[in-house]
């Protein structure tokens, strides 16, 4: 395969992703409980950010979804956001879901290579999205050029570590789900959630693996979140499941420094880096 064709191979690849996106949020549009509450931040950042850093802060947010992150930014004392999303569907519920509060927000409706350079912003966060991008090395160059001197960026991504068993499950089942239409998705995300009821119940008494993270988050959200939960694990063209250095090295080729980790409930990174 030559360079032209593995371009537009991308580039399909994360046309399709985005359109399955917009389809989700179009569909999930709520963000009830601990979900879309601020206190879920200081767990998603760990010790790379204590919350009062950002608070008066002008940040961005990749891949903006429905607003739940906008929000609890703003919920934590942000000063401003732009909240970039290119899915239309989600476009719309992002703005539905934050009217109340458009006053501090800037809405970009572009992929994350598309934030406008010398922004000047404080903080650029991406939770749960780098992971759903096929080349991910121009979002990262892109953000860059739009933090000031000294601003950081923090994203969020799926960890390989800690998920080998899960993956060995998943991703042969995705093979099927990530083709199905909406409707079939959503019966079968309604039944993989009664055995996910059963396996957070067992955690409680047992120490399977990612017991931490089903007794602590996912046994406090709603069974409507959890069954949501389970529709973005199958649903997208694309997720990758990053390796520690893998995700480190994101963003030390795009000239980040003081490159630093955390092992999210030993399944998933939160990584942080300064300009």
């Amino acid at each position: 395969m030559n360079d032209l064709q593995g371009e537009h191979e991308i580039k399909q690849l994360t046309a399709k992703t985005i359109d399955d996106f917009g389809e989700q949020w179009s569909n999930y549009k709520e963000n009830p409980g601990l979900y879309g509450s601020r206190d879920l931040l200081p767990d998603l950042f760990g010790p790379l950010l204590p919350l009062d850093e950002i608070k008066d802060a002008t940040v961005a947010e990749i891949g903006s979804g429905t607003g739940r992150i906008i929000n609890m930014l703003l919920d934590a004392g942000v000063k401003h956001a732009l909240a970039i999303e290119p899915a239309t569907g989600a476009f719309l519920v992002l703005k539905e879901n934050t009217e109340q509060r458009k006053e501090k927000i800037s809405y970009l409706q572009k992929q994350g290579d598309e934030i406008p350079e010398n922004e000047q912003l404080d903080f650029i966060f991406s939770i749960g999205v780098i992971h759903h991008i096929p080349d991910p090395v121009p979002v990262m160059n892109a953000a860059y050029k739009a933090l000031k001197p000294g601003g950081k960026m923090l994203v969020w991504v799926y960890g390989h570590e800690g998920n080998e068993l899960y993956l060995s499950v998943a991703e042969p089942l995705r093979k099927i789900t990530k083709i199905l239409p909406h409707a079939l998705l959503v019966v079968l995300t309604w039944i993989l959630s009664i055995f996910l009821d059963l396996y957070i119940a067992f955690c409680r008494f047992i120490p399977l693996p990612m017991h931490t993270y089903m007794r602590n988050v996912l046994a406090k959200w709603t069974p409507s979140v959890r069954r949501m939960t389970i529709y973005d694990q199958l649903n997208p063209a694309y997720a990758k499941y990053y390796k520690k250095e893998e995700a480190e090295k994101l963003f030390t080729e795009s000239g980040f420094k003081d490159v630093q980790s955390f092992h999210r409930h030993e399944y998933s990174w939160s990584v942080i880096g300064t300009k």
